[in-house]
């Protein structure tokens, strides 16, 4: 079989002005081309749209990720072709990769085998610079932060109480915790600093909010960057950034247009984390896509407990969006390591294993069927050395709590490999689908965190120091207690620990950190030991990415 950037770079594309127009009825006059192969769709055309009636919104989500692999956004991909495969009118809305997970650990993001969005190494890498604008934008309002204080602090900042920080789009633990501002008074006053990865800063979050420029500027200039000695807050807006970071996002918030291997559209536009932001691509995208298909398929990133509670309870709540149906994808093996075998020995047969895994998956369907109130149907990504008896177990266990089970091969044979599950979930949508929020506008902060710990963690308690206690209080009484919560942790488990398997409850969850994120319109809560700097691992990713010939290699 050859891999994913093989494929990639076989593919028959088609000018992405043909699809913009043949798939989706775009004109080429509404396109400003990156290229033959992608393109950003006019917001002054997308406006022109809003009285269209909405297509339906399917939600891809997943058990919670493993080493062995799950396959979310192949699934994605997969789907979305199939449903074109099968005579339906789609299209897909993915998030844009990171570069920190590219050339860390993750590999690349554009699904795999032969259900890939292409052109796959410009998506992966730099894409239509996007990324840059968003690193721009904050770094600008960190640089007049910092100018303000030097030139006089006429606005009174506190030094001590600075809640900006610098971003960069790179997996850099050296960059968590700086010192900024030596080499003496010409270069302003020293102060603790430090970098959070792009796709987990509030400029991203905002980016992918938006529902129009107005909107944007509106939500940058809300951002506090920080308080002063009397604990009053400062926004962006106070030290007029707000205007020149909606000059240096306004390209880069028209959607990115490209296509499947199959030259199906695909909209890839924004891109925060799951375990430490909101993990969905941008509304404007999701809602553009709406109005111009019968059927959208997003993902959520993650787990079921993390990007689709962030999908419903952020996303969601704000824009009025609601999916008629989901796909939680797992795959034999993740559920096996679940189940507690090594991830060397996840492709032989062990049914113990399996059995003792299948837990995650159960609780996966029960918060998206009982807890989130969304029909849904499991999809399993299948492997040569998934075994009958395996199978058999899953479907099964599946059976008793009355949801149907797919066996896909999207990967080796692209959208009809997966036109069964296309056709189930055509049939999901026609089903009465009334989504729930985990919890109220009106439930206080910390009554927010308990549900979500409580009814999509089971965790048996929310815990949190004085000072973490107070900061919340504070947010509270300050007028922000209606806000969403957004959880940070990590993706790997439903505890705090990402060593923990299963499907655990009783747990405790210790919020560590609060953070305000008033342009985004939430508070997010940091828990565990996440961080919102990532590292790379000891063999990077980079390390096999190169230029042989021209042609980019080693990029998965």
């Amino acid at each position: 079989m050859p891999s994913d950037i093989d494929i990639a770079q076989a593919a028959k594309l088609q000018r992405i002005s043909k699809v913009a127009l043949e798939r989706l009825g775009i004109a080429e006059e509404h396109l400003e081309p990156y290229g033959h192969y992608k393109a950003k769709i006019s917001l002054k055309y997308l406006d022109t749209l809003k009285g269209k009636k909405d297509g339906k919104l399917i939600l891809v989500t997943a058990i919670s990720p493993t080493p062995a692999g799950e396959g979310k956004t192949t699934t994605t991909v997969g789907l979305g072709d199939a449903l074109n495969h099968i005579g339906k009118k789609a299209a897909i809305c993915l998030r844009e990769p990171s570069l920190g997970p590219v050339f860390g650990v993750k590999g690349g993001a554009a699904g795999g085998g032969y259900a890939q969005v292409v052109p796959m190494e410009d998506i992966n890498l730099h894409f239509t610079g996007d990324f840059s604008a968003i690193a721009l934008a904050n770094n600008l309002l960190a640089a007049m932060l910092d100018n303000h204080i030097t030139q006089g602090n006429e606005l009174g900042i506190d030094i001590r109480r600075i809640q900006w920080r610098r971003v960069v789009d790179m997996n850099d633990r050296a960059l968590r915790e700086i010192v900024i501002a030596l080499g003496g008074s010409a270069n302003g006053y020293p102060r603790e600093d430090g970098f959070d990865i792009v796709v987990a800063s509030e400029v991203m979050a905002i980016f992918c909010l938006a529902t129009s420029l107005e909107d944007l500027k509106k939500r940058l200039g809300n951002i506090v960057v920080g308080y002063t000695r009397e604990g009053k807050p400062v926004h962006a807006r106070d030290l007029k950034a707000h205007g020149a970071m909606t000059v240096l996002l306004k390209d880069a918030l028209a959607p990115n247009l490209v296509q499947t291997l199959e030259n199906n559209p695909a909209f890839i536009h924004g891109g925060p984390f799951a375990n430490i932001a909101h993990g969905c691509n941008s509304v404007i995208a999701t809602q553009s896509a709406l109005k111009l298909v019968d059927y959208v398929v997003t993902e959520a990133g993650f787990g079921a407990d993390l990007g689709a509670e962030k999908f419903l309870d952020i996303k969601c709540r704000k824009t009025g969006l609601r999916p008629n149906a989901a796909v939680i994808v797992a795959t034999v093996r993740a559920m096996k390591y679940h189940g507690g075998v090594d991830v060397k020995e996840v492709n032989k047969e062990n049914l113990a294993a399996l059995d003792k895994g299948l837990v995650n998956l159960e609780r996966h369907v029960d918060n998206v069927q009982k807890v989130y109130g969304i029909p849904c149907v499991v999809s399993i990504n299948r492997f040569t050395f998934d075994t009958p008896a395996e199978i058999e177990m899953l479907q099964a266990r599946m059976k008793t709590l009355g949801v149907p089970v797919v066996l896909a091969t999207h990967w080796g044979e692209g959208g009809k490999g997966a036109a069964e599950l296309a056709k189930i979930v055509v049939g999901l949508c026609e089903q009465p689908s009334k989504p729930t929020f985990v919890y109220e506008d009106a439930d206080p902060l910390w009554d927010k965190i308990n549900k979500i710990a409580k009814k999509v963690y089971r965790a048996s308690e929310v815990t949190a120091d004085a000072k973490v206690r107070g900061q919340i209080k504070q947010l509270q009484d300050s007028g922000y207690g209606h806000y969403p919560v957004c959880v940070a942790k990590t993706q790997s488990s439903f505890t705090t620990d990402a060593k923990v398997r299963g499907a655990p409850d009783g747990h405790v969850v210790n919020v560590r950190e609060v953070r305000l994120a008033a342009g985004a319109e939430f508070v997010v809560m940091i828990c565990g030991d996440i961080m919102t700097m990532p590292g790379l691992p000891k063999v990077p990713s980079a390390e096999k990415i190169d230029l042989v010939d021209g042609k980019v290699v080693g990029l998965f």
